[in-house]
């Protein structure tokens, strides 16, 4: 299984991730980083891997509400102060993440550099994916925002190569992404195997012609 392989704009320029500080941790597949309601005092910088990020309120199943990737950060809420994490994070595959406390990301934030004026846009980045996430949800067919879950976890929803392997997530995962049921998403997903938009092989082939489905074809 490949791992999952991201070029973030803002943040490719990190590499190693050494210039944040903080210790690097090693996670197994499905292992637990966070957990939803812990005190939170530090982020998240993903070094290698991808990060599964779920979030469960009073009398509803949890749903899944963002799958993370190399240089992406998560549990940054606390720089905004909230003491407590509002999701549980898991390793969708063996990663290496580097763990920064938070006192010291906010003194780089301060400083108001090229590294500092990078955090801000990505961190701004990442609200405008999140809202337009909401929107897609609201006003897309199951189908459609099956597809573009898909795409953005190959990183193909703008452009890049024609054919990308991630992980292969359940279809119980994906139907919780998408806001659906499972026979849904496996109905669909046969669709696009069949229509040649998609290919099992130990890790899930995305092809760029699944953006076909986002055009009404």
């Amino acid at each position: 299984m490949k791992r999952i392989n991201k070029t973030n704009s803002h943040l490719a320029g990190f590499n190693s991730g050494a210039s944040l500080g903080g210790k690097v941790s090693h996670y197994r597949n499905k292992q637990n980083i966070y957990t939803q309601g812990a005190p939170a005092y530090t982020l998240f910088y993903i070094q290698e891997g991808g990060v599964r990020l779920s979030t469960k309120t009073k009398h509803q199943a949890s749903a899944v509400t963002a799958i993370l990737g190399v240089h992406d950060f998560f549990g940054e809420l606390c720089l905004a102060g909230y003491p407590l994490r509002m999701s549980t994070a898991v390793a969708l595959t063996a990663s290496s993440i580097r763990t920064i406390q938070k006192e010291k990301m906010l003194q780089m934030l301060r400083k108001k550099n090229k590294t500092s004026n990078s955090l801000v846009a990505y961190l701004l980045s990442s609200v405008k994916h999140y809202r337009d996430h909401v929107a897609h949800l609201l006003t897309s067919s199951a189908e459609k925002r099956l597809a573009r879950v898909l795409l953005r976890l190959a990183h193909l929803h703008k452009r890049g190569p024609a054919v990308v392997e991630i992980p292969f997530l359940s279809h119980k995962v994906l139907a919780e992404m998408v806001g659906t049921t499972r026979p849904r998403v496996n109905l669909f997903m046969n669709r696009f195997r069949k229509q040649g938009y998609i290919n099992y092989d130990g890790g899930l082939e995305v092809h760029q012609s699944l953006r076909k489905v986002l055009q009404g074809r």
